[in-house]
């Protein structure tokens, strides 16, 4: 058995980021860019008003002295004219300030009488202009690699750039073997179950960007595994849940050559998971997962959502990890690292689940973290820091 941390450098050393494709800007929230974006205008385009009140010659800022009004200027409408001495011009937040003029007077610092402008001898000392490419110039750009926000992609509008180049979201083909398995909503007969990993592990891959794409269950047979598997043409990733186990059944481990599987590794020192395998199937990336419910949850959070990351265009790392108080002790642990279902309280605490079994799927849908044991870790007490994946 390898390590965690071994098997995740294993899977990522089998993949290669994918290639670009150009998306609106609408579609690009959580893409990774591909390429620098550069600016194609000024932001402001203009020295623009921060506020409404006048535009003036900074030498005419002269208590009492009075100033004619010879326009207005208001966002999408700019003054044409020329502010020449004694003269202001109205403005309004956001317009272009007209020619001629270097300092805006913010009307609560002014009198108008007669169509004449005095302003007060306390005003605001500030110019209150935004000059013209304060915020970015032609030429600035969003750096490739950047994961996109909504404020990037605001950033990106007002720099008028309609579509952007990002990395392609990866396809993922996922499939469950097993005779005991049917569909949602089929009648299982009384020695069969539900098959329910491929939902949870479409929702995981989705849920990190990527294109799930559930094949046809595929029965304990070479040939039935065979068929399925050369539906997933196309993919950028095979998941494979079930039939990684030693078991007389699992065919997956058994027959791993005799289906095109170029093995990277097989058994992982952890729990739940460790029936986990990896490597090219015909070329293509595979991750074999096992079939116990909560084992394929957490390997599917632990490998194959960094790896679709990884996929696309995201850096090569592992589920991010925080810290939290324990709100109940902990056993010590053996000698396979453990990801133990846990509840994070109302306080920030965490509370591992009292039942750890990982065919127990009512107690993965109460968590919503794993608490990560190290091999060996000694006994906790309450209030002491543990590291912990949130699901």
């Amino acid at each position: 058995m390898i390590s965690v941390a071994q098997a995740l450098d294993q899977i990522f050393a089998l993949l290669t980021p994918l290639g670009s494709e150009s998306v609106a800007l609408r579609h690009a929230s959580g893409r990774v860019l591909a390429a620098d974006a550069t600016a194609r205008r000024d932001q402001p385009p203009f020295d623009a008003s921060q506020m409404d009140g006048y535009a003036l010659r900074d030498g005419d800022l002269q208590a009492g002295a009075p100033l004619k009004i010879i326009g207005e200027a208001a966002a999408g409408h700019a003054f044409g004219g020329l502010v020449g001495p004694g003269e202001a011009v109205r403005i309004f937040t956001g317009a272009p300030v007209p020619k001629g003029a270097d300092r805006v007077v913010m009307q609560e610092d002014t009198a108008l009488s007669g169509g004449m402008l005095t302003v007060s001898g306390n005003a605001d000392r500030s110019r209150h202009i935004r000059k013209q490419g304060g915020d970015f110039a032609i030429g600035d750009h969003v750096p490739k690699g950047r994961v996109l926000r909504p404020a990037d992609l605001m950033l990106l509008a007002s720099m008028n750039i309609p579509e952007v180049p990002v990395v392609r979201r990866p396809v993922v083909a996922i499939l469950s073997t097993g005779d005991e398995l049917v569909m949602p909503g089929e009648c299982p007969a009384p020695d069969q179950i539900i098959a329910s990993n491929a939902v949870g592990l479409a929702t995981l891959a989705e849920s990190v960007g990527a294109i799930a794409r559930i094949l046809p269950l595929a029965r304990d047979t070479v040939k039935s595994l065979e068929a399925c598997l050369a539906l997933a043409e196309g993919a950028d990733l095979v998941v494979t849940s079930g039939g990684a186990s030693v078991g007389d059944h699992d065919l997956l481990a058994q027959a791993a050559k005799q289906l095109g599987l170029d093995q990277a590794f097989y058994k992982v020192a952890m729990r739940p998971g460790k029936p986990l395998m990896a490597g090219r199937m015909r070329g293509t990336p595979m991750i074999g997962l096992p079939g116990n419910p909560v084992s394929t949850m957490v390997c599917g959070t632990i490998f194959m959502q960094p790896a679709l990351r990884f996929l696309g265009g995201h850096a090569a790392a592992p589920a991010p990890r925080s810290l939290a108080s324990l709100a109940a002790p902990l056993p010590e642990n053996g000698p396979r690292e453990h990801y133990m279902r846990a509840m994070l309280l109302p306080d920030g605490r965490v509370r591992a689940a009292d039942r750890q079994d990982s065919s127990l799927q009512k107690v993965l849908s109460e968590a919503d973290a794993l608490i990560v044991r190290p091999v060996g870790d000694l006994p906790r007490s309450i209030g002491e820091t543990v590291e912990i994946v949130k699901i």
